[in-house]
């Protein structure tokens, strides 16, 4: 290495003898403006990634910072090569403007990963989703047949094994239409606005990561789907303020302890017909969840059933005929949860064994299953082995070579700040970590699991995307722009104790430039967690926008505090359940003992002037914090909960328990309750539209607050969902942020 440097030194002498040295680069500033204008400071990125079903093309949408133009473009995977494989003007003829999705349809398509096209089996045509009109696209010769014209939005659509048909959800009912010979037929019929056929509902879609309620049999004969009956759900007003007369949406949305849909699993022929029913588990506990289900084979099928606590889930094999059914394998955590948000079962090719991820000795791993797929009914299922250990947790699998009999996924080992993507053999042995470099990989596999795109990125080092072989190269094909200019400031990375004086907490602490130099003056700190379930901030990865503001306000002198409390993610069950039946205590106990640890190791800091922000279960934390401590002189709370009964029945009660059965449990870990103890300046801050986080929650906070004699602030964003989103919006919300801490804690007049 030595002697390479230096010949190139040697090498560069004569010319480097003639060339004045390049001046260094000038400053760039960091703004608010800069961070949400379009395109924000790296730029956008690719999206809609997707593989061809023959695995030689990757595909992926690349627009302008604008998001007004883009197109359609793949990488063959034997050169490399990246070329358009459908260019704008194709594109904008199948999506005119008046097509465009608003900004709440927008949000939900990032929030769920929503696709606007996707490929046929013989990957050689395309089928675009143009907001409900579906077109099908000939890659040989550049043109595109409509589908569906109907009033009516077509979604979900999903092509037959054999591509000759195409299947899709219209007005809660299930429709299958011929490729080429067109003409539809609907076959499903009693579908209307409370029973769906085949219809994601919203609780599923966000709290069991839900994307779609029917599949296709392998050989393109049969559907099976997943019926939903909503007519027991409550209603909640969702309210667009902004015409003369306001348009309300009445969003089916069950809340804690409220009624949960009706489900069931049923088959019917791709040219309609009678229904087959599937009978699984109790047929008298109609008060389950049905997440995942799917074909073993032409004549069976498979259904999980969870109960409605979370502690159980049963693993069903059935015949598709509405037959037999076979209690197959079953998973419990009776002191704790099961995280079926994240659960997927990988189903192997072979079509005898399958992958099936499991908190069971502590910590999320994978276990291989095998079956009798001639008989599935015959047996339970066979545990062979578990495939991975140790103190980690598996993330999930992100691709399979049955052909190599390995397996890959993505685990956080040997640093929960990390996340790489790991090969483990079927056969068992040890696990081989495939991808380089410290930060977070997140992969996409080929369905052949010889090639994957690494979704990479670092605390300092903003995304980068790359095509790799699989033990060989990679190529990146993406990389957003460089911040260098920016002079970031890097976080202290921190290692803390929880308020048990034992569990390690991780943490990041952002100071100013010149904090190491002292002074008389003391730095204001301001801590922003997350604290609940399934998060993790504290993480080797790109910030985004959040990280960029913070850099803002660490230039404007305040100190940024960011701690991963007990009760959130990627630490193993012990880590993640004491927050069990009561939430907020465990947090805000966690996260004062690490301020306090702060505190002391860096004396600049003042402990007077301590803020407190947060989204979401943030927010709501920024509430708890400010009603049930006398140390947060001002805090920003956007989009929170105020009391739990308020939100959504799968997540609240997952955690929580039935109101009925943890009556004080709620109360407690309300804000709404505590409103008579608030201390400190408060910002409270949503959205109207707000599907997620009802409005709600902070039009009943402001009354109790009011009703106790405090004062506060309370900013709205007219149409807006839980993300707030948009450029305007953005800029305006984190320039109120700023305002709320540089006057509270430094005594800045707006």
């Amino acid at each position: 290495m030595i002697a390479r440097v230096l010949a190139v030194l040697l090498l560069c002498l004569p010319l480097c003898a003639q060339q004045q040295p390049a001046a260094p680069a000038e400053p760039r500033k960091l703004t608010i403006e800069s961070i949400f204008a379009e395109g924000g400071i790296i730029g956008r990125g690719p999206e809609t990634i997707k593989w061809s079903p023959d695995n030689t093309k990757v595909s992926f949408v690349q627009r302008d910072d604008s998001g007004e133009h883009g197109q359609l473009w793949y990488i063959d995977v034997t050169t490399g090569n990246k070329a358009v494989l459908v260019a704008e003007s194709k594109l904008q003829s199948l999506f005119p403007p008046d097509s465009r999705m608003t900004a709440e349809q927008r949000e939900r398509a990032q929030r769920y990963s929503v696709a606007a096209y996707q490929w046929a089996p013989d990957s050689k045509h395309l089928l675009f989703d143009s907001r409900g009109q579906l077109w099908y696209y000939s890659l040989d010769t550049g043109t595109a047949v409509q589908l569906t014209a109907a009033p009516e939005a077509s979604t979900d659509p999903k092509f037959s094994p054999d591509g000759k048909h195409i299947a899709y959800v219209r007005k809660h009912n299930l429709w299958v239409r011929q490729v080429s010979e067109g003409g539809e037929r609907q076959i499903t019929r009693n579908g209307e606005e409370n029973l769906l056929n085949g219809e994601v509902d919203w609780v599923y879609e966000e709290e069991l990561g839900v994307r779609s309620n029917y599949f296709w049999s392998p050989d393109s004969k049969r559907i099976v789907f997943l019926q939903m009956n909503e007519k027991q759900l409550p209603t909640y007003p969702l309210v667009d303020w902004m015409p003369t007369h306001p348009k309300v949406t009445d969003e089916k949305y069950p809340k804690a302890g409220d009624p949960n849909p009706e489900v069931r699993v049923g088959v019917v022929g791709a040219e309609g017909g009678k229904v087959r029913w599937i009978s699984v588990g109790d047929a008298n506990d109609k008060d389950v969840y049905m997440p995942r289900f799917g074909w073993l084979s032409n004549g069976e099928v498979y259904v999980t059933v969870i109960n409605r606590l979370h502690t159980k889930m049963d693993l069903y094999f059935a015949q598709a005929s509405g037959g037999r059914s076979r209690l197959a394998l079953s998973e419990s955590e009776p002191n704790a949860y099961l995280d079926d948000e994240r659960f997927h079962i990988t189903w192997l090719k072979s079509g005898d064994r399958f992958l099936w991820p499991s908190w069971r000795d502590g910590h999320m791993h994978l276990y291989l299953y095998s079956f009798d797929k001639n008989n599935p009914l015959a047996a339970d299922a066979k545990l062979e082995r578990q495939l991975t250990s140790g103190d980690l947790e598996v993330s999930g699998v992100e691709g399979v070579d049955e052909a190599a009999g390995t397996v890959y996924f993505s685990a956080n080992a040997g640093d929960p700040r990390q996340e790489q993507v790991f090969a483990v053999k079927l056969g068992g042995g040890e696990m081989q970590k495939i991808t380089q470099g410290p930060g977070v990989h997140n992969a996409d596999f080929a369905g052949n699991g010889q090639f994957f795109i690494d979704n990479y990125s670092a605390l300092l080092s903003p995304p980068r995307l790359a095509l790799c072989k699989v033990a060989g190269t990679c190529s990146t094909f993406w990389e957003a722009r460089a911040v260098s200019a920016y002079n970031l400031i890097a976080p202290r990375a921190l290692e803390l104790k929880a308020a048990d004086g034992q569990t390690t907490l991780y943490a990041y602490l952002l100071l100013p430039p010149d904090a190491e130099q002292g002074g008389a003056a003391k730095i204001p700190v301001i801590l922003n967690p997350y604290g609940g379930p399934g998060g993790q901030v504290v993480r080797d990865s790109w910030g985004g926008a959040t990280f960029l503001f913070h850099n803002i306000m660490a230039q404007r002198g305040f100190a940024i505090l960011q701690v991963d409390n007990r009760g959130m993610a990627n630490r193993g069950r012990a880590f993640a359940t004491p927050i069990l039946h009561h939430f907020g205590q465990v947090e805000l106990q966690d996260q004062l003992a690490a301020l306090d640890q702060v505190l002391k190791q860096f004396p600049a800091l003042d402990a007077n002037r301590v803020g407190w922000w947060g989204w979401s279960y943030g927010g709501y934390m920024t509430l708890y914090a400010m009603t049930h401590s006398d140390r947060i002189k001002a805090g920003v709370s956007v989009a929170p909960v105020t009391d739990w009964r308020n939100y959504d029945s799968i997540y609240t009660e997952r955690y929580m328990g039935l109101p009925k059965d943890n009556a004080q449990g709620y109360a407690d870990s309300s804000p709404v309750n505590a409103a008579q103890t608030l201390h400190g300046k408060l910002l409270e801050v949503h959205g109207t539209s707000d599907d997620n986080v009802h409005l709600q929650n902070t039009m009943q906070m402001i009354r109790s607050l009011i009703n106790a004699g405090k004062q506060f602030d309370l900013q709205l964003y007219p149409g807006k969902t839980h993300g707030i989103s948009g450029k305007a919006d953005r800029t305006h919300l984190f320039h109120r942020i700023q305002q709320q801490f540089e006057q509270y804690l430094m005594g800045l007049q707006p």
